[in-house]
């Protein structure tokens, strides 16, 4: 069978498939899952065209992967088939431990986990499946390679990953203000005392990547309706949680059935592999197959809260620079209670609370080095002559309030 594919790719054109490994981790039921996880989650509520999923993603960070590797070789550095083919594997399943809409039900659906978490979990398992031949993608996506520049590849503060979704989520949304200049950053990397560099040529791409990626931040990934389609849907995972523990009758699939039923952590996943297969079952479908069929659900909370989000009738979101005070949200709970005939605990289903944070750098641990043509290296913040590259070292926070469009605030 020739394994050599090759996908064609809306943003980069053609990607070629390197390896047979390559290609039967692709065909693994845990990596093809990707499929039918989108890549924005809720996002298309604001863009519709921001239909990509994680699939395209990890080709693509693969495919500029490849891109790199090629470059720092042709700089003179050497780097081995192995090395090569181990840096690609890492980076194509850097994502793979995401669930049902990316980022949005990472904490309802499982307890105190993270998809980074998952990602390592399921690698390892995909390890022993593939008789040990993901050892070194291993240790470069954990860092415990020597040659730590590949590490900083697949995960740091300029890293593949970040070139890949920036360019995608882009393109998909429409939002050209996201738009980096990716194909020169890569040609301006080189490694410098194991380290990844930017030649001081490539400063100003790399000023670039920073505005947009902050402006990628307020304008798609923290837009505050995508964050008001975010929360009504952890709230009515919250409610179906509620009405199994109370052992009244619902109806989901039987991969959701398992975390509605009992909470979930990464060590349950690491002891039991029932769970683990259980969680890369679930997709975006799994979640909207449940929504529809809840809109006619006898308790009242949930059938209201899953009609609204099918029907896109999204909360009110209000944004501030400061805490919103208690009298707001105590007022704010009394006229939900009395609105929707609701106990003022069961308010909470109907109003969420918080903050909201992004920062486009942060040097701390992980700085963009510049390498200078005297041979120096400077972080950005400090080689930048634009005064707003300091500004984005900054860590921006909001705090936000949601609640129904027919209760006055």
């Amino acid at each position: 069978m020739n394994k050599k594919k090759i996908f064609n790719d809306p943003v980069y054109g053609f990607i070629t498939i390197q390896s047979d490994l390559i290609f039967d981790i692709l065909e693994h039921p845990y990596f093809q899952k990707l499929r039918r996880i989108k890549q924005v989650g809720l996002t298309d509520f604001v863009y519709p065209g921001a239909l990509h999923t994680r699939f395209h993603h990890a080709l693509g960070a693969m495919h500029l992967m490849a891109i790199t590797l090629d470059n720092l070789r042709s700089k003179g550095h050497h780097i081995s088939e192995q090395e090569n083919e181990a840096a690609l594997i890492a980076i194509l399943l850097h994502d793979v431990g995401h669930g049902p809409f990316s980022h949005t039900l990472e904490k309802s659906i499982l307890r105190e986990t993270h998809h980074e978490e998952l990602s390592l979990l399921i690698m390892k398992h995909l390890n022993a499946t593939f008789d040990g031949k993901l050892d070194l993608a291993l240790k470069i996506y954990t860092g415990q390679y020597h040659r730590q520049f590949f590490h900083q590849l697949v995960s740091s503060q300029l890293d593949i990953d970040r070139l890949d979704y920036l360019n995608r989520d882009s393109f998909f949304t429409g939002v050209s203000e996201g738009t980096i200049g990716a194909d020169r950053i890569i040609k301006m990397m080189d490694i410098y005392d194991d380290q990844i560099v930017i030649e001081e040529k490539g400063i100003y791409s790399v000023e670039n990547f920073l505005g947009a990626r902050r402006l990628m931040y307020w304008q798609v990934y923290l837009h505050k309706t995508s964050i008001s389609a975010e929360k009504m849907l952890s709230k009515i995972i919250a409610r179906a949680k509620r009405i199994v523990h109370k052992k009244e009758d619902i109806f989901f699939t039987p991969a959701l059935g398992i975390f509605l039923k009992r909470e979930i952590s990464i060590k349950d996943m690491t002891n039991d592999h029932a769970f683990l297969d259980a969680f890369c079952k679930l997709d975006d479908f799994d979640i909207w197959a449940c929504i529809k069929i809840w809109v006619d659900h006898p308790d009242p909370i949930l059938s209201t809260l899953s009609q609204l989000f099918l029907n896109r009738q999204l909360f009110s979101v209000k944004l501030s620079n400061k805490e919103f005070d208690k009298d707001t949200i105590l007022h704010l709970k009394e006229d939900i209670c009395q609105k929707y005939k609701v106990s003022t605990d069961q308010s909470k289903y109907f109003m969420d609370t918080g903050f909201l944070t992004n920062a486009a750098y942060i040097s701390e641990g992980q700085t963009i080095n510049i390498l200078t043509k005297k041979g120096e290296l400077i972080d950005v913040a400090q080689a930048s002559d634009l005064p707003n590259i300091k500004a984005m070292s900054k860590i921006v926070k909001k705090y936000y309030l949601c609640w129904p469009k027919n209760v006055n605030l």
